[in-house]
């Protein structure tokens, strides 16, 4: 595809900006907190890693969510989930915890591990307002069970989702969600340059983690810890050099009103309000 005028545009790039959360886990957050309609079904996306224990040691000791669904992928080090529901997850490299808080859930995310490099991503997506109240879910996948392809001179593994890629259908360890989450995790082995076909209206961002990449059309380099978001409309056409390794993640915007306080997100203030108080008078599980 050469017509420019079927391709997805850069909108906006970010760049990973310095944050902490837990206990005094440093990370670096893509995006979360304001206007986040213009990456709806998505709320939140950061990357933690480190080589100090210092930097995660603490863990994200026992805290409450409601109203969405967190996804956490581990490329190095250990990490253990526990949640009121009973589940113990023991998170290595290549696995994903998939978890939808629904109508509520505490857990903790420890880590397993007290030296040495620790390093991932938590992405948070959305609950249309039908599903927000719907019971608490847990699912662990093992990283020998997401599906991997080669294709071209790239390396994809699709953790959720169904798309096209260079025209070959492309699925996904989790999918049949309702905003239809597609989350791909691409590594280049060669100069190479792929299309990737996106439902029309859907929201699209790239985040390189390592190396660089360009978006087709673009001049603008996506260097490592730069995101871009792309318009709604068209495929698109990344071009990678040799060991880029980037995400794409897509999904299908919900398009209700998103009212957030720390974990609890949902459609107004009120709802906010009643699970803040829920939690404190211990009735949010």
């Amino acid at each position: 595809m050469d017509n420019n005028s079927m391709q997805r545009k850069i909108e906006e790039v970010l760049v990973a900006r310095a944050a902490s959360d837990g206990d005094g886990v440093q990370l670096k957050r893509l995006f979360g907190g304001n206007d986040l309609a213009r990456f709806d079904p998505f709320l939140m996306l950061d990357e933690f890693g480190s080589d100090k224990a210092s930097d995660y040691i603490g863990g994200f000791p026992p805290h409450p969510h409601r109203g969405f669904e967190t996804v956490t992928y581990m490329l190095e080090g250990l990490m253990e989930h526990k949640d009121h529901m009973g589940n113990v997850g023991k998170l290595a490299p290549g696995d994903v915890q998939w978890m939808k808080a629904g109508s509520g859930v505490i857990h903790s995310e420890m880590p397993q591990q007290e030296e040495g490099r620790m390093r991932g991503f938590q992405l948070w997506v959305n609950l249309p307002a039908s599903e927000k109240m719907t019971p608490a879910a847990y699912k662990d996948i093992l990283a020998d069970s997401i599906p991997q392809y080669e294709i071209g001179g790239v390396t994809l593994k699709s953790i959720a989702g169904e798309l096209l890629v260079n025209g070959e259908k492309i699925i996904g360890a989790v999918t049949g969600l309702s905003t239809d989450p597609a989350y791909l995790d691409i590594h280049y082995n060669r100069d190479e340059k792929i299309n990737i076909t996106v439902p029309e209206g859907y929201t699209a961002l790239v985040y390189v983690y390592e190396g660089s990449a360009n978006v087709l059309g673009t001049d603008y380099p996506l260097d490592a810890g730069k995101m871009a978001r792309l318009s709604r409309t068209g495929d698109l056409q990344i071009i990678g050099t040799q060991d880029t390794r980037l995400l794409v993640i897509t999904g299908k915007p919900i398009g209700e009103p998103i009212v957030h306080h720390g974990p609890f997100v949902m459609n107004s203030a009120e709802e906010i309000n009643e699970a803040v108080r829920a939690y404190s008078e211990g009735r949010l599980v």
